[in-house]
């Protein structure tokens, strides 16, 4: 999701915001029985305002993390990482990984009673690939077969994309074995909407809002955000009635509005964090927030002077990447070695950051015609307002002799750049989709990605990645993998800095309130102990 921009990402941190954290999935993990009616209290959340509330056209973590809670998916991850069966009962992978069943439960249906079949769960999948309008994460459908074709519009028949329902029956026909297509709807972009969903009027709140999720949306406005639980949702009605997600505090700090007994749920700095720690009142309410989310910085790969990958290379080995984290970080932030942070399965312990090398560096400009830094283009690099920025211009001027400008520009804007118009240096977080390493490799590199924002392109390296999917065994997939992030050291299309984790207030007694990293909330499961 960022974008965090995945939900996904975001110019600081996949997404913009401060990601919050998944939590228990309802009816997979079952509710404390020590809790009291829904009714008895609201739970009040502190997160980002949503900049859409449709899963087709979702790519930043505040979006996708309010979107969960009114669009359910077929499957879903619980605290654990295990994924789950949620709108789907089971699934059966067929023809070596080329094809996956959905059986959904019966009796489902959206919040204003309508029946929710197969063929909701085929059309919702099928906008993601609009043409006209595809999803800012469209490139996890690659994997469907016909899914290109459609949407580059050489196809206008949606039974050419290998979708197809039955009843409760569910088929995906995919291109090579892809088994982890289960994990990847696990994602809010892939909930289930209703048929009217198109129609502006049914993404507005009260009655005429018809959910798949735990909740219905009740109110909406820039400050708050209200949630009202959906009666009709599958795992049973959610035990806290009313949610309030709240967006502004009006220039009052997250920890005084928490401590006033305001929010229930909020999220803090670190260096809020470090004294909290050790605060006797507010200590026992602090909470990690791991996140599965890497930060890093990227090249437009298609214009000069990073076309040629020996100017990328050069400024790969110029900076030590690793010591602008060790001085820059604030306290939570971790080196990066891989595109992969920690936490994902599969991901590989070998350090893939570019070695440091200013001599090194130095050479490759040269041989790249800027001796000496000399008749080097003005370069701009154009940021959300990293802590690294500075001193990355700083060690560029120093080691390579050559001047770069650096710029910060707010999160909307700065997402439709990247999209359309990349700068010649940028910086992104990104957060799990779901927890694979092509998340953060053929999900952000691959050469037909729309999240490959340095349009970076090698057909060695989508090669890896293919090898990677069809790998029958976790050594060869890994290998394959290895092989793909040797690729990306070599050609510094990109590089990646630090490992983010995060820090929150919840209230004692709020139960359901683990953490698992993917960015995203799921509100169905969170109660109030007695």
């Amino acid at each position: 999701m960022a974008p965090i921009l995945n939900r996904r990402v975001g110019p600081g941190a996949r997404l913009g915001i401060i990601a919050l954290v998944a939590l228990v999935v309802a009816g997979l993990v079952g509710t404390a029985t020590t809790t009291t009616t829904a009714a008895d209290r609201p739970v009040r959340i502190l997160t980002g305002a949503a900049a859409t509330l449709d899963p087709a056209r979702a790519g930043d973590a505040a979006s996708a993390g309010i979107i969960a809670q009114l669009f359910e998916t077929v499957s879903a991850f619980d605290a654990s990482l295990t994924v789950r069966p949620a709108l789907a009962r089971s699934w059966d992978v067929e023809d070596g990984g080329r094809r996956i069943v959905f059986h959904l439960r019966d009796g489902l249906t959206f919040s204003d009673g309508t029946p929710l079949s197969g063929s909701d769960v085929v059309r919702s999948w099928l906008r993601l690939l609009a043409p006209e309008r595809p999803s800012p994460l469209v490139s996890l459908m690659f994997d469907v077969d016909g899914a290109i074709p459609y949407l580059r519009g050489e196809s206008r028949d949606p039974a050419s994309v290998g979708l197809s329902a039955d009843g409760l029956e569910v088929t995906v026909e995919l291109t090579r074995p892809a088994a982890d297509f289960i994990n990847v709807v696990a994602g809010p972009s892939f909930a289930i909407v209703p048929p009217g969903i198109d129609d502006p009027a049914a993404l507005t709140p009260g009655a005429s809002f018809v959910a798949s999720g735990g909740y219905t949306l009740a109110a909406a406005g820039a400050g708050t955000t209200s949630l009202r639980a959906n009666p009709r949702y599958w795992a049973g009605p959610p035990p806290t009635s009313e949610i309030e997600l709240v967006h502004d505090l009006g220039g009052r700090s997250s920890v005084a509005v928490f401590e006033a007994g305001e929010i229930d749920y909020a999220p803090i700095g670190d260096f809020d964090a470090s004294w909290i720690v050790y605060d006797e009142n507010l200590g026992p309410d602090l909470r990690t927030v791991p996140s599965l989310s890497v930060q890093y910085y990227g090249f437009d790969t298609t214009q000069p002077p990073f076309d040629d990958v020996r100017v990328r290379q050069a400024f790969g080995a110029a900076v030590d990447w690793r010591r602008i984290v060790e001085l820059g970080s604030t306290g939570s932030e971790a080196i990066a070695t891989s595109m992969v942070p920690p936490g994902i399965p599969g991901r590989s312990e070998r350090d893939f950051l570019p070695v440091h090398d200013p001599e090194a560096a130095r050479g490759l400009l040269t041989e790249a015609g800027y001796p000496d830094g000399t008749g080097f283009p003005r370069v701009t690099m154009l940021t959300g307002g990293g802590q690294y920025d500075a001193a990355i211009v700083t060690e560029l001027e120093r080691e390579l002799g050559i001047e770069v400008v650096y710029e910060t520009m707010s999160f909307d804007t700065y997402f439709g750049r990247l999209d359309t118009d990349p700068p010649q240096m940028w910086s992104l977080s990104w957060v799990a989709d779901y927890p694979g390493p092509n998340d953060f490799l053929g999900v952000l590199l691959g050469s037909e990605s729309s999240n490959n924002y340095g349009r970076y392109t090698s057909p060695e390296f989508d090669a890896a990645i293919r090898d990677a999917g069809a790998a029958s065994d976790e050594a060869a997939a890994r290998a394959a993998y290895d092989r793909a992030e040797e690729i990306v050291q070599r050609d510094v299309p990109v590089v990646p800095v630090s490992y983010g984790t995060g820090w929150a207030l919840s209230r004692a007694g709020l139960l359901g309130a683990e953490q698992n990293g993917l960015g995203s909330i799921r509100m169905a499961g969170l109660a109030w102990a007695d």
